[in-house]
């Protein structure tokens, strides 16, 4: 395996250089979506731009608008043989294909007693920020976390965008990869060209002593910040970016709430019945005499993504939120 040239990309670069790699390495892989291909502009946040050019319209096809169409499709394409990977622009349009994704492409590997495979991947974005609005911005990983046969990631970085992609294209079962809307435009270190992240696998990205936040997709960077600002006031805290939401890396999670003995989660998604919900209940469950304060949760507000800037501005999970849950946890 080589190094990229680029020693820093954006996210969309990455999924971009992993799509053509996956693409390369394998003539089953294709991509469908709604103005994927170049004739097309090369997709709204340019993530599929020149692929088309390069492996041609036969494996880069864009779609009319109809994310039934494109879920069945990609669903009827794995089953064939193929490694589909369906674009559904934005999160929220997932709802208008829930019946392909959660009662065909997640249990036709268990309807069938493992006879047959779904190696699909679904690439949408989703994120607050942009007043775009409650139709527009949701995450909705607890949905699909919660489904049976599915599996859901999501990368905080271009580097783990590439990993974590490869990986998806190449595994057996159905893969939700979310990519969070703000993080398209941010610059990070370029991947290792080639090299898969396994999925499933959490990261520790910073040590700590005193208290652990556990974080994913956009609000890593706001848990970074506070990390950075606390360890200022001689409060160490250890970060763990999830990666994989589903399956649930619990044991590094336990492994390092068992040190600090203090707990917070943070997700753009809304607190109730969310993946904090189900982390908290395991580590209250395992840790129970070892933890030193309640597990906080740190998210969105019971409520569609509002359309006032200064609404949404608070809607999301706040440096100063997070800060507040973090202190608390240590009184």
């Amino acid at each position: 395996m080589s190094e990229v040239k680029k020693e820093r990309m954006n996210m969309s670069q990455a999924i971009n250089l992993a799509m053509h790699d996956a693409m390369a390495l394998d003539e089953t892989v294709v991509t469908l979506g709604e103005d994927i291909a170049d004739r097309e502009g090369g997709g709204v946040f340019k993530c599929t731009a020149g692929l088309s050019e390069a492996f041609g319209t036969d494996r880069v096809k864009s779609t009319p608008i109809a994310e039934q169409a494109i879920m069945g499709a990609a669903v009827g394409a794995a089953l064939a043989g193929m490694r589909p990977v369906a674009e559904i622009m934005l999160m929220n349009f997932i709802t208008v294909a829930m019946d392909q994704v959660v009662n065909h492409a997640a249990k036709l590997r268990f309807m069938t007693g493992g006879q047959t495979n779904v190696p699909l991947t679904i690439r949408t974005t989703t994120g607050a920020g942009f007043g775009t609005g409650g139709q527009h911005a949701d995450y909705l990983e607890a949905w699909f976390a919660h489904t049976a046969g599915m599996k859901v990631v999501a990368p905080s970085n271009p580097a783990d965008a590439y990993g974590l992609l490869l990986s998806c294209i190449f595994d057996d079962d159905p893969c939700l990869f979310i990519e969070g809307l703000p993080l398209y435009f941010a610059m990070g270190d370029a991947p290792v060209q080639g090299e898969r992240i396994p999925l499933g696998k959490a990261k520790v990205v910073r040590q700590g002593s005193h208290v652990t936040i556990v974080s994913y997709s956009r609000t890593m960077v706001e848990v970074n910040q506070v990390a950075q600002e606390l360890e200022k006031q001689d409060i160490s805290v250890e970060v763990i970016d999830l990666r994989t939401i589903s399956p649930l890396d619990m044991d590094t999670i336990l492994n390092s709430v068992a040190k600090t003995g203090r707990l917070v989660v943070a997700h753009e998604a809304q607190v109730d019945f969310g993946v904090g919900a189900e982390i908290a209940t395991r580590v209250h469950k395992e840790l129970f005499g070892q933890l030193k304060a309640p597990v906080a949760r740190v998210g969105a507000a019971r409520s569609p993504v509002p359309f006032s800037k200064a609404l949404e501005d608070e809607f999301i999970p706040t440096k100063r939120r997070i800060t507040d849950a973090v202190l608390d946890v240590l009184k």
